[in-house]
C-alpha cells in the first residue's frame, strides 16, 4: 500500500487532484483508514491513473472520462478516434482565427506588417515545357478549368512533371470575366506542348486559403512601389505548390504568386 503522498510522488499527480478524482468516483483509494481517514493506494492503480491522465490530455472532460474507463478497448479506440477528428476540426478553426487576426493586424498596422508576413524575392523562373488552356471564365469556374486541363492532358498522353499554375492575361481583374490560362508542367514534348520561356519574377509564397491571396498581391504591389527600378512585363502567375489534392486543410495550401519583371531602361 502507498500513502496518498507516496502515490502522488510516483504518479506526479498532486494530492489535491487525487482527492478530486476520489470525489468524482474516477479513482477511489484502495483503502481508507477507519480511524484516521488516510487514503492508501495499490501500486497497480498507477496504471489506472495514467489512463485517466492520458484521456484528460486528449481533451476529454473528467465527467466523460468516468464513462470511458470501463469500455472495451475497441470501443475506447473508436471514442478516441472521434475525439481526434474533433481536435483536428478545432485546430483548423484556430488556424483560421489566427490567420484572420494576422490579416486584421496587417490592415491595422499597415505596410510594415505586410512586409514582415510576405518576404518578396527576385528569382529566375526557368524555361519549362507546359500544356495550357486559355479561357475567359468567372472565378467559380476555376476548378472546372483545371479539371478540363487534366482531361485534355490525359487525352494527349501527357504526364504532369511539376506544378500547375494560372496566368492572368486581362488588363484588370474581374471575378466575372477573367482572361486566364491554366498551365501544367509536363514531361517532355508532346501534342500542343509549348515552352514557357525563362523570366525574372518578383515572388512571394502564401500559405493558407486562396481567398486570402489578395494579401500576397498587396505585398508584391507594395514592393514594386518601393523598387521603382522594376516594372511588370507579363501576366501575374499563381503557382499551386501544394494544392487541394495534397492537403487536409485549406490552411495548409501553399501558393506562389509571381510578377514577371524587368529593369527599366
Amino acid at each position: 500500500m502507498l500513502t496518498i503522498g507516496a502515490f502522488s510522488k510516483l504518479s506526479r499527480v498532486s494530492t489535491r487532484m487525487l482527492r478530486y478524482y476520489d470525489a468524482m468516483g474516477l479513482l477511489r483509494p484502495a483503502h481508507v483508514g477507519a480511524e484516521n481517514g488516510y487514503r492508501y493506494y495499490d501500486e497497480a492503480q498507477l496504471q489506472d491513473l495514467a489512463g485517466i491522465e492520458r484521456l484528460k490530455r486528449y481533451g476529454f472532460p473528467l465527467a466523460e472520462i468516468r464513462g470511458l474507463l470501463d469500455l472495451p478497448e475497441q470501443e475506447l479506440a473508436r471514442r478516441v478516434h472521434q475525439r481526434r477528428l474533433a481536435a483536428y476540426a478545432q485546430l483548423n478553426e484556430l488556424r483560421t482565427a489566427l490567420r484572420r487576426m494576422e490579416d486584421d493586424i496587417i490592415q491595422m498596422e499597415g505596410i510594415g506588417m505586410l512586409q514582415d508576413k510576405y518576404h518578396v524575392i527576385v528569382m529566375e523562373d526557368p524555361a519549362q515545357q507546359v500544356f495550357s488552356l486559355r479561357r475567359t471564365i468567372n472565378v467559380a469556374q476555376t476548378h472546372e478549368l483545371f479539371a478540363e486541363l487534366r482531361r485534355e492532358m490525359e487525352a494527349r498522353g501527357l504526364k504532369q512533371a511539376g506544378c500547375t499554375q494560372q496566368l492572368y492575361h486581362g488588363q484588370e481583374f474581374s471575378y466575372d470575366q477573367m482572361d486566364v490560362e491554366a498551365q501544367a508542367v509536363v514531361a517532355g514534348p508532346g501534342p500542343d506542348v509549348k515552352e514557357k520561356p525563362a523570366q525574372t519574377c518578383a515572388a512571394v509564397t502564401h500559405t493558407g486559403p486562396y481567398e486570402d491571396l489578395k494579401y500576397a498581391y498587396d505585398a508584391l504591389c507594395a514592393w514594386l512601389a518601393r523598387h521603382t527600378e522594376y516594372q511588370v512585363c507579363g501576366p501575374a502567375i499563381e503557382r499551386y505548390l501544394r494544392d487541394e489534392g495534397e492537403v487536409s486543410s485549406l490552411e495548409e495550401l501553399v501558393t506562389g504568386v509571381l510578377f514577371p519583371v524587368e529593369k527599366k531602361a
